[in-house]
């Protein structure tokens, strides 16, 4: 039957127009061999403008020192020297925590405020060695040595530079939180475990596995020392206690090493102490190009990507925290770029890898920094202590280190972040954070990444399958109520809402909707609330078609979302149903099939 005059666009308000015969020259035509218009000048200043949304460091820079004076800089500088306060025992601790050495966290925290800090996405980041690293790196040290370690943070370093180049930041924004959040507890309870034997004074088997190695504690075969109990806990308490407007001025953590090495040297006790410390950026233990470790090139691919995943979770993280407290935004592409160059450069200077660290980022945001020459300051602070203070630093107890690293450990998780997800009793999100943190103590890094990753993408898609498919048949009397009296049977038009996305776990429930039909001739599907389809839906959709026109009946649709639209389009099924059967709302379809029924014998 050929569609009735009353039917067309014309009549039916909101039916989409047809094309135009004289219309302007599309794309389609242009790539079919029609003279483009662009010019030179247009494609050099869209060359210009990718290579600023790739490398954007030039605006970052501009917009960061518009308006900056003495005042500014005076700013900087002091909370520069107060970031190196804080951040030298951290940094010797976290050495010692990667299995490198004191020297190895002070050479990455100096460099990375130089390099990272002044190629970085925000003038108030800070990097250095970090605890979340750490948790990786030590069980890297015991499978491959320090060379090992090195050579994972510099495929790390490559990985990094090019998901920044290559726009692939945002992924990360793509990890639930409750996986983060399991991860980062998962590594709080790694650098703790590993801490276990400096805070008793004892000497258990090495074991790379972390549960492993707190079920061996459990065993207590052990006896712990009275000194270094004693030390550790004098700087945990300094650390838990200390006034935080005392800390602001003069940091616990520093008032704890040098209570306790000042205590050491005057009572002449016999306890494990730091070491050597070499007053100088350039380590003996370092990365060359003449013997970077290739045999164990496959082996260190797993870790790499966990370092570089780890990395850009942090920097972003940090990113985020940094942002609020300043109103200044994240450049994330350019701050994964020197995260990467920062991290490609350190292992040839005996450095291990670095991140953006939130603790120290909101100690300078808080002490009044502006631009990154707070970074840069704190990094001269550092490189001070390493060429001054080195004979002075390696007296300092590991208890202490290790009392600093106990707190750091408990300061790392996402307390806010926990309370949320078990206050509220979200289910899939505990799920997620319990699974993923288990997985970070009991299996590699990067197997527990994909576990809380896929955990969480099957609760989503659990979740989002519960969309719900309504069918309704059309009421004369609503009709009549919005204006319109039907002229055919409004009981054989339906509507069917799908409240959701079509996808294939909901495509089922679609399937047994249109089924259940009986004695409907017309349906409308409104898919207004419908923000995705995929191929599976697509299939559903043109199933209903064909069985609903097989039975002498039509089919119109409503409320295409973008992206919807373009799936149907591309499918076939907007050509398929024409113009005529495509509308904004439900009432305008539900006017069409009427006046199409009322203008012939129904077929």
């Amino acid at each position: 039957m050929n569609t009735p005059a009353s039917v067309t666009d014309s009549t039916v308000p909101g039916a989409r127009p047809p094309a135009e015969p004289n219309a302007p020259a599309t794309a389609d035509h242009l790539r079919a061999g029609q003279p483009a218009r662009a010019s030179t000048r247009l494609r050099g200043s869209n060359l210009k403008a990718l290579a600023a949304a790739r490398f954007p460091l030039k605006g970052v820079l501009r917009r960061e020192f518009a308006g900056y004076n003495a005042a500014s800089l005076r700013g900087d500088v002091l909370a520069g020297i107060t970031v190196g306060a804080v951040a030298l025992p951290l940094a010797l601790a976290l050495g010692m925590a990667a299995g490198a050495s004191a020297g190895a966290g002070l050479v990455t925290s100096i460099l990375a405020g130089l390099i990272i800090g002044g190629l970085g996405g925000a003038g108030y980041q800070i990097s250095g060695a970090s605890g979340s690293m750490s948790a990786v790196l030590i069980v890297l040290a015991m499978r491959f040595g320090l060379e090992g370690v090195l050579m994972a943070g510099l495929l790390a370093g490559i990985l990094i530079l090019l998901i920044g180049i290559l726009d692939l930041g945002r992924v990360v924004n793509f990890i639930p939180t409750a996986v983060i959040s399991g991860f980062t507890s998962g590594i709080a309870l790694i650098i703790f475990i590993g801490q276990i034997d400096h805070l008793l004074g004892v000497q258990t088997p090495a074991n790379p596995n972390a549960l492993a190695r707190l079920l061996n504690y459990l065993q207590f075969d052990y006896a712990p020392m009275l000194a270094p109990v004693l030390i550790s806990l004098t700087v945990i308490g300094l650390m838990v206690w200390w006034p935080k407007a005392w800390n602001a001025r003069f940091p616990a953590s520093v008032l704890g090493l040098i209570v306790t090495t000042a205590a050491v040297a005057a009572l002449n006790l016999d306890v494990p102490m730091v070491g050597a410390i070499p007053q100088t950026i350039l380590l003996d233990d370092r990365l060359t190009l003449t013997n970077l470790p290739w045999e164990h090139f496959n082996s260190l691919i797993g870790p790499a990507i966990s370092l570089a995943g780890l990395c850009a979770i942090e920097s972003l993280l940090c990113g985020t925290v940094g942002g609020r407290m300043t109103g200044q935004k994240l450049d994330l592409n350019q701050e994964l770029i020197a995260q990467g160059v920062g991290n490609i450069v350190l292992p040839f200077f005996g450095g291990i890898p670095a991140a953006a660290v939130i603790a120290r980022t909101s100690v300078a945001i808080k002490s009044g920094a502006r631009t990154r020459v707070t970074s840069i300051v704190h990094a001269g602070v550092l490189l001070l202590a390493a060429l001054v203070m080195a004979p002075l630093l390696g007296r300092v107890p590991l208890a202490a280190l290790a009392g600093v690293l106990a707190v750091t450990a408990w300061r790392i998780n996402d307390w806010v972040g926990i309370r949320g997800i078990f206050g509220r009793r979200f289910k899939s999100a505990m799920l997620a954070f319990t699974a993923t943190m288990l997985a970070t103590i009991a299996l590699d890094l990067t197997q527990a990444i994909a576990i809380g990753f896929a955990l969480s993408a099957l609760m989503f898609i659990y979740q989002i399958s519960r969309t719900k498919v309504v069918s309704k048949p059309v009421s004369a009397a609503e009709m009549r109520e919005e204006g319109y009296e039907m002229k055919s049977d409004a009981g054989q038009i339906a509507v069917v809402n799908v409240m959701g996305p079509l996808f294939f776990g909901t495509a089922n429930t679609f399937n047994t909707t249109v089924e259940d039909l009986s004695g409907m001739r017309d349906v409308i599907l409104n898919l207004h609330m419908t923000p995705l389809v995929d191929t599976t839906g697509l299939d559903a959709i043109e199933d209903a078609i064909t069985t609903i026109e097989g039975k002498g009946g039509r089919v119109y649709v409503n409320g295409l979302t973008e992206p919807v639209q373009e799936y149907l389009g591309r499918a076939g099924i907007l050509e398929r149903l024409g113009d005529e059967r495509i509308f904004d709302t439900s009432d305008q379809a539900i006017i069409a099939a009427d006046r199409y029924r009322a203008a012939g014998p129904a077929t």
